[in-house]
């Protein structure tokens, strides 16, 4: 705790320790602003140059740096310069306003998110249900803007998007009480620790891959991306958007990829467990871009499915093996079988 200041000569030092605070650092740092901002433009460039390489194209190459690499920075400079279109009676207030909320929410649950054992902004108790109770507001947000953007394009597209959102975070959820029961703790550095011995992957496979197909479909990725579905809406829910509003909104999707490829390494993979060789919060980012790259690999393979086919797999399968693994851990856990693991 730094004492405020009670003289002019004691305003200095209280700035220094308040910038070389850790709070101050984890805040603002690292796990904080710039490194979200950093690895967000990361994603963008790192996605394309990965859909380039699986159709064998070069990718981003002559906007300056090695490889393309300053691509992401070129069109956050012209999409800041590029005018703002607000569509003829559209609600201007949400239109404009819900952007930044969405930028918001996606960055608020890395708060929690533990990026080694004292890398973490909020070391909250129920951790994982502040992270579910702030991802749920998406899909309301997502029907929000589309609504206020008064075209019918958009509207469709928000609603689809609320459909397979909620479809998906069911088994999602129950996908993640294995993990709880397993660890036996809401608590995210407590679940992280709980895997020092083995990581979660392998007593919950069943429930890693249900979480890992619920989180495409609520990032509205391919073969999931049924609310941007081009052929028939336009560009979904984002149709209307321009300039800075388009900007604002994949700044919001690329914050929560990068959010729940965090949350499977956590929750599964052991989060900053790894050799000693490497500092704990580089074993994190390294699970963590190798689960995006998973994330990002369907969008050039896989086909769009059917609107039938997404509600089908999530209301049906998916929730009845999540339903599975769960008694499945349960027997494990109460015939003492994960003891012996060292669970």
């Amino acid at each position: 705790m730094v004492a405020l200041p009670t003289t002019p000569a004691d305003i200095l030092p209280f700035v220094i320790a308040i910038v070389t605070s850790h709070a101050f650092i984890t805040i603002v740092f690292f796990p904080g602003f710039i490194h979200l901002m950093l690895i967000t433009m990361f994603l963008t460039w790192y996605e394309r140059k990965i859909l380039a390489r699986i159709q064998l194209r070069i990718g981003p190459l002559y906007a300056g740096g090695p490889g393309g690499i300053l691509q992401p920075i070129a069109d956050g400079v012209k999409l800041i310069f590029k005018e703002v279109m607000v569509p003829y009676k559209a609600d201007k207030p949400l239109f404009l306003g819900i952007p930044l909320a969405l930028v918001f929410l996606a960055a608020l649950p890395f708060a929690v998110i533990p990026f080694g054992q004292n890398w973490v902004i909020a070391n909250l108790d129920v951790g994982i249900v502040f992270v579910f109770a702030v991802t749920s507001l998406f899909p309301a947000m997502i029907l929000l803007f589309a609504w206020a953007s008064n075209s019918k394009y958009p509207f469709l597209g928000g609603l689809r998007s609320l459909f397979q959102q909620v479809a998906y975070e069911i088994p999602m959820w129950i996908a993640t009480l294995s993990v709880v029961m397993l660890a036996g703790s809401l608590n995210l550095v407590d679940i992280v620790n709980a895997q020092a011995k083995l990581w979660f992957i392998i007593p919950a496979f069943l429930s890693c891959v249900v979480f890992f197909i619920s989180i495409m479909a609520e990032l509205e990725r391919l073969p999931f991306d049924l609310p941007e579905a081009e052929p028939e809406l336009v560009a979904g829910w984002y149709t209307e958007s321009s300039g800075a509003i388009f900007m604002l909104l994949f700044l919001g999707l690329y914050m929560k990829l990068y959010l729940m490829s965090s949350l499977v390494t956590a929750l599964f993979l052991g989060g900053w467990w790894g050799p000693a060789f490497l500092p704990q919060p580089v074993w994190f980012i390294i699970k963590t871009i190798f689960v995006a790259t998973l994330i990002i690999i369907p969008r050039g393979v896989y086909p769009r499915i059917r609107v039938d086919m997404l509600i089908r797999i999530g209301w049906s399968r998916l929730l009845i093996i999540a339903l599975v693994n769960l008694f499945v851990t349960i027997f494990l856990l109460s015939t003492g079988i994960l003891a012996s693991w060292g669970l």
